[in-house]
């Protein structure tokens, strides 16, 4: 018999807060995280806002002099670490640590040091860059790092894979505790991008929003308005648990991991294909790997970046997948309340599609005034509404061509 695998612990710091309840409620209220940037002076750039962590204290979560030989990105993913590891009431001890792995995504990883170390190279000389520029700012090093802090000696692995990151992250580590290669995985995604750098980038691949005059509304999925999407910040981390593992320690159960689809597009390094077949194979590869029926699908959080190319692809793959049953399904995009978290978003808007089935509450698309006429769906327009809820497929694609679906459901002996 196939191991099953449950969610028994989650921890956020997002555009919405530094922890789970402060996400959920801002998410039930439909408030936006965005706002102008304050990290550093946006002068001269064409895009001057973005989804900020605000109110953060590294210090709070590991002492001074870890917070500076760590990129911002490794910070966030230690403090939602400290968050799941609490709510799952899971201890690592030198018993058990050999069978508890991490694997956590990032998309682009310490850019910010990348760009300080730059400067210093630039204006002081090589002989002034710091020896922990390397392990500050290589992707695979927050999960390295929860490693060191935790003691979790199980498999350790970096997903990388654009803002599909977190997702694979999270599938990845189910695969590997159905398989019995461990039996709990701190999972997830961590990204901090948000850097004069990082949204010049952007603005160059013309990827995001330019809504300077009013950016709590700049990301607004599948409206005919949409101009990119808006640059965010945080990180999403969950313990993973094989199931028998879980009730020995009885542990409390938020939700099983049934469904992993993951394929490519192999077609264009940002745009989708027409109809976006790449993300309805791995749909339809999630549903029957968790043996559903797309009927029986009861909510879609969508990847929905508020681009417009992706928002349209995302809809064309819906409706391929569930038929006629496409139009009754609601689709969301958390996206227009806290942005795109790049490497981390899989992460954050699976731990909102497990809030969504704990609480019976469909997560809105805020920002939505013109439906695009191509996007015609159920959409959660503007408030969150109550639903029965008890199988959701969660989409993540990346930059690259890379597809993943998630699909949760509600936990049943």
């Amino acid at each position: 018999m196939e191991r099953r695998v449950v969610i028994t612990g989650m921890g956020a710091v997002s555009p919405l807060g530094l922890d789970v309840p402060q996400l959920w409620a801002a998410i039930t209220e439909a408030r936006s995280g965005v706002g102008p940037i304050t990290l550093f002076d946006p002068a001269g750039l064409d895009t001057r806002f973005a989804g900020e962590v605000k109110g953060f204290e590294a210090t709070n979560y590991m002492d001074r002099k870890e917070v500076r030989r760590n990129d911002r990105f490794i910070h966030f993913a230690i403090a939602a670490t400290q968050e799941a590891l609490r709510t799952a009431e899971l201890k690592i001890t030198p018993e058990n640590s050999a069978d508890v792995g991490v694997f956590i995504g990032s998309g682009i990883g310490g850019i910010g040091t990348i760009a300080e170390q730059h400067e210093i190279l630039r204006t002081r000389g090589a002989g002034r860059i710091s020896p922990f520029l390397v392990p500050a700012m290589i992707t695979n090093m927050a999960a390295g790092q929860i490693s060191i802090m935790t003691g979790a000696r199980g498999p350790n692995l970096c997903t990388t894979s654009a803002c599909a990151s977190g997702a694979h992250a999270l599938g990845e580590a189910a695969e590997t505790i159905k398989r019995g290669w461990a039996s709990v995985i701190i999972a997830g995604g961590a990204e901090a991008s948000i850097t004069p750098l990082g949204v010049a980038a952007f603005n160059s691949a013309r990827a995001i929003s330019t809504r300077n005059d009013e950016p709590a509304s700049a990301s607004r999925p599948f409206d005919v308005t949409r101009d990119g999407f808006v640059l965010s910040e945080g990180a999403g981390i969950l313990i993973l648990e094989e199931l028998e593992h879980a009730r020995r320690r009885d542990a409390h159960i938020l939700a099983e991991l049934v469904g992993y689809g993951a394929t490519a597009d192999a077609y264009h390094i940002t745009q989708p294909p027409e109809g976006g077949e790449g993300a309805a194979r791995a749909m339809r590869m999630a549903l029957k790997r968790a043996g559903i029926a797309p009927a029986d699908v009861d909510y879609v959080n969508a990847h929905g970046t508020s681009t417009p190319a992706g928002d349209v692809a995302e809809i064309e793959a819906i409706r391929a997948v569930f038929g006629a049953h496409a139009t009754h399904i609601p689709v969301s995009s958390t996206k227009s309340q806290f942005g795109h978290l790049l490497g981390a978003a899989g992460a954050v808007e699976s731990i909102v599609s497990i809030l969504a089935i704990q609480n019976n509450i469909l997560p809105p698309t805020i920002n939505l005034r013109q439906p695009d006429p191509r996007c015609h769906l159920n959409l959660v327009a503007n408030t969150a509404q109550p639903a029965a809820i008890n199988v959701v497929i969660k989409n993540s694609f990346g930059f690259g061509g890379h597809n993943v679906a998630l699909v949760y459901r509600r936990f049943t002996a």
